[in-house]
Parts: structure tokens; sequence; C-alpha cells
């Protein structure tokens, strides 16, 4: 059976066909370094350097830092760090800011054939002429100046001497077009800014759209890919091309695909950096946030991540992908990964009244089922433990299957337990459950006992050597489906879950003792959970990731 391809994958193999050269394919992924990599950014890693592998084309990571006044070294090496982290590798890596010097020149180009001109006019003067989607703009006052009094007026421009806002260079197209864009958009405005790169070198800064395209076509890359919002700027892009193309070259060829908006979730940079800026949020790899880093701390391995953009796929129309498949992927991965621990959240204290008093053995159990090499790890277990609070009813009904009075459960991997009694305090809360065991009962003995059959298993952890942890629990971060729908800051705001994070102090199994940040187990019966960064030696901190099943709710 062939294998089916995406869209994107049937536009290259057509070009294929129609005489591009194997050799002549190259794919790149373009951030701007103005914030850190999120979960949309992964569908264009995912989509590019996956391109790059199938073809076995080269890859360009490319950095568009146009913009000095956003655009900062620590996203150049965190987005560099992401990438890697993800899994992939690139062939060069590029900075728009490596053709600065190309830019003017093909700048200077544009004014000497009356392509480009200076407009002294102010921004908003420029919006206004620009005119509507429904009303045609005008002719800048400015548009027919001469190609000497352009050229000089752009030198000066560059040398300094001319203050912010004062001086545009925009491209001469057409006023009246039906795409606003090429209303003889602006390619060069004057930024006193100091650049991560060029430093002071340059005053005059490329916009976007000019230094984009033709980034692409210095660098030969065959097929720029972006997202559905860029398609309005194919016209544009195109019409850049045509000033500088050369026969002999490759014409990079733009072509757009639907971005990854996933439920209760926002992607927009400025909104991202508004949580973080208003503490709503710790940082920008806080484990609600959407960001790779944030992904990342929370415990998602890069494999569910590449796997979630592959089962969500390669579409032309825009569409909302759930939240909970990013948590099936991830459970997915963990499962097969993860080794396992026995940790109580809120514990209840049982007593197990026909065990030894001060005797401990040890109870074997399996690291990893799903693993057919993984070892085993040795859970100390006593006449005291900890079972969770929610576990134990003093009377329930026939579909509650943990423990309750005059009832049995297994304790996992070691014995049976049968619940007598329920001791109490002043304010009628339980603090004891005191129960007795079945010696003969235990997992794995090879007994008759052994292999009875009751309803419920519990984990426990024993009292005694039990050590304390903190464990940090996550809902989404929105109780709105569609954050991306806010007006302002202040509405965005208020869609905020009050209880997106809670902190609990859990008692761990002492395997747990040598964890180190980065480490993902499987609390049994309760979920997958990351070391987080903020552990000490005085205290380990968890994340948890997903649960062991799918428990969002439906807004």
């Amino acid at each position: 059976m062939l294998e089916s391809k995406n869209f994107i994958e049937q536009i290259i193999e057509e070009d294929l066909k129609k005489g591009l050269s194997p050799s002549k394919l190259k794919f790149r992924f373009p951030p701007e370094p103005n914030g850190f990599l999120h979960i949309g950014h992964v569908k264009a890693i995912c989509i590019n350097f996956s391109l790059a592998k199938r073809y076995n084309a080269p890859i360009v990571l490319r950095f568009d830092d146009t913009n000095p006044e956003k655009e900062e070294e620590k996203y150049i090496q965190a987005i560099k760090k992401d990438v890697s982290w993800l899994g992939f590798d690139w062939d060069e890596e590029r900075y728009a800011s490596d053709y600065f010097e190309t830019l003017y020149n093909w700048a200077v180009d544009l004014i000497k054939k009356g392509k480009a001109y200076i407009d002294s006019q102010s921004s908003e003067e420029i919006a206004e002429q620009k005119g509507t989607p429904t009303r045609p703009g005008f002719n800048s006052p400015h548009r027919n100046r001469l190609a000497e009094e352009n050229l000089d007026l752009f030198n000066k421009m560059k040398d300094g001497a001319f203050d912010e806002g004062t001086h545009v260079l925009r491209a001469k197209i057409d006023m009246s077009s039906t795409n606003m864009l090429m209303r003889d958009p602006v390619i060069y405005r004057v930024l006193k800014k100091s650049h991560p790169r060029t430093k002071n070198d340059w005053i005059i800064y490329p916009m976007y759209d000019w230094a984009h395209g033709e980034s692409d076509y210095i660098e030969q890359i065959s097929h720029s890919l972006c997202t559905l919002e860029f398609e309005p700027h194919r016209e544009l892009y195109d019409w850049f091309l045509d000033q500088v193309f050369e026969a002999n070259k490759i014409r990079p060829k733009q072509r757009e695909f639907a971005r990854l908006n996933l439920s209760h979730t926002i992607t927009s940079k400025r909104k991202l950096m508004h949580l973080v800026d208003k503490g709503h949020v710790s940082g920008w790899d806080d484990p609600r946030m959407p960001t790779v880093s944030g992904l990342k701390r929370r415990g998602y391995p890069p494999s569910a991540l590449v796997s979630f953009v592959k089962t969500a796929g390669v579409a032309k129309r825009e569409n909302v992908i759930e939240a909970s498949l990013l948590e099936f992927c991830a459970r997915e991965e963990l499962n097969k990964s993860s080794k396992r621990a026995m940790v109580v959240l809120d514990p209840l204290k049982i007593t197990i009244t026909n065990y030894p008093e001060g005797q401990t053995e040890h109870i074997s159990s399996e690291n990893n089922p799903e693993d057919p090499e993984s070892d085993f790890r040795e859970i100390p277990f006593s006449r005291e433990l900890f079972i969770e609070r929610e576990d134990f009813k003093p009377e329930a009904n026939r579909k509650f299957f943990r423990l309750k009075l005059g009832k049995e459960v297994r304790l996992k991997s070691a014995y049976i337990i049968r619940a007598n009694e329920a001791v109490y305090n002043d304010n009628q809360e339980i603090i004891e459950v005191k129960c007795t065991y079945d010696p003969l009962s235990k997992s794995g003995s090879g007994t008759e006992e052994s292999q009875r059959k009751v309803k419920g298993t519990l984990h426990w952890v024993s009292k005694k050597q039990a050590f304390p942890i903190e464990v940090r629990e996550y809902d989404r971060l929105f109780l709105h489906p569609s954050p991306s729908t806010a007006k302002n800051n202040d509405e965005l705001s208020q869609m905020l879950n009050p209880n997106s994070k809670k902190i609990t102090k859990a008692f761990a199994e002492p395997s747990l003792k040598s964890s180190k940040p980065g480490n993902r187990y499987q609390f049994q019966r309760k979920g997958y959970f990351v070391v987080d960064k903020d552990t000490t030696p005085d205290q380990i901190v968890f994340n948890k990731t997903v649960g062991l099943r799918d428990n969002w709710k439906n807004s």
C-alpha cells in the first residue's frame, strides 16, 4: 500500500516531475528571536525538518533578526536549544542580518529603477492614505520624487542623519491593489537601536516582507513554507523576488499550511508576554505555558510533541485541535518509558495489627511492565502504611472497589488486607484504619492464596521509610476554550483558570530519593510526573504531566 502524502509533499512531488532537480531541494525554519518557541512552532519545525529528512535535502535554521527593538541573544540560544531537544539538526545556521548589506544594495537598485521612494509622511498619514480593503488608497505626495533625491535621503537615513519616524523607504507598486499589502509597502525604517549581532553598524533596518523572501532567495530555498496568515503576503513575496531574480537561480516558492490551534491555549507572543509580565505564570517555562520550554518542564517528552503534530496532520484550513490529543500522545510515550513508583498524595494511616511490630520486609516490584528489559526495585513494607484517603470509606456501595470495613483489597505487589476498624479524632475525622493481612497472599510468592482474586488494588508507602515530596498538579490555564478571542488583556485575564495549579505535600517510596531534575515516573494509579528544576537537596519537587486517563471536561 502506497504511503499517502500531505498536500505540501504533493506540491514538491509535482515540482520534481516538472523538472526540479532533487539536489536543488532546500528547506528552512525561520523564527524571529523575539520570544520562546511554542507548540505552534513545533508544527512548523516538524514539517520543515521532516521534509528535509524525507528528501535528503539540506535545511537552514535562519533567524529573522530584523527588529532590534524586541530581539535578544537569549532567544536565539533558547530556540537552538529547543529545536535540538525536539530531535532535529540543521545543516546551516543563518541570520537575516547576514544579508543587511545585500538587502541594502538591492533597495538602492529599486530606487534607481524608480520602484522605490522615500516617504516623509508620519506613520499615521501613511496608514490613512493606504485606504481600506473596500476603499483604494491614494498616492503619497512624495511618490514621484526623483531617484537622485531618494538616493540622497536613503543614504542619509543609513548614516543616521534623521530621527526615527521621519522617513521610510517604500516600494512603488499599486495603491489601488485589492491586496492591502501591495499598496506601496514600507521596506526600510530608521531604528536607532543596538542589534544583538550587528550592534550599532546599522541605523536602518529592513521590514520582514523585504528581508524574508530575499533571504530565502539568497539561501536558494526551494520551498518557503509558512502558516496561513502569510497567504496574503505571497503576492508581495513574489513581487520582491521578481526584482532580483536571475534566470540561473532557484526561485523560492511560498506555500501556506494551517496553524496548529490548540484548545484552551494561546500562542500569541504578545499575550504570552502579558501572562509573564503580570505574574499569572512564573515565567516562559511555567509548566502551564504552551512554550516548548514549558512543555519540557511539565514533562512532555519530545517524541510526544512530534507524534502529536504528526497525528494532528498538515491541513490547508484552520481548525482547533483538542488539548486532550496532546495528552493522549504524551501517555502513549510515557507509558513505554517511565519507571513506576508509589506515591501517596493525601495520606491516611493504616495499621496492620497482625503484622509483627518492628519488622520491615522488602517487596519486589517491576520498574516498568511495558519494557521487556525493565528491572525490579525493592520497596519497604511494614506494619504501618499510608494509603490515599479517598481509597477508604467505612461504608460504600458495591461499585466502590477500594477499602471499606469488612472487605478486602490487595496492596500493590504485596498482600491482601481486610479493614476492621476506623479510628476517629475529636472532629469525627478518620485518622487511622486498623486492618489485618493474609501472610500467605504475597504477590508472586507462588502460594494458592497469592493467586486469590480481590476486586481492588491500592498503592501504598511504608510510613516509616516514606519521605515527603512536593507535588505540583496542573489543570488547563484557561477555562475558556478559545482564549485567543480575548479582545484585550483584561478580558484575557478574566478567562484564566484560578485553580490551574495545586501544590501538595505527598509521601513517596524511598527509591525516589535519588531522583534528578528531568527524571520521569508513573506514580501508580495517579499519572505521569517529572522532577522539576526547583528541586533541592532538601526537597524534591514533581510536576504532574498528565493523568493516566483523559479527564478533561468539555466546556
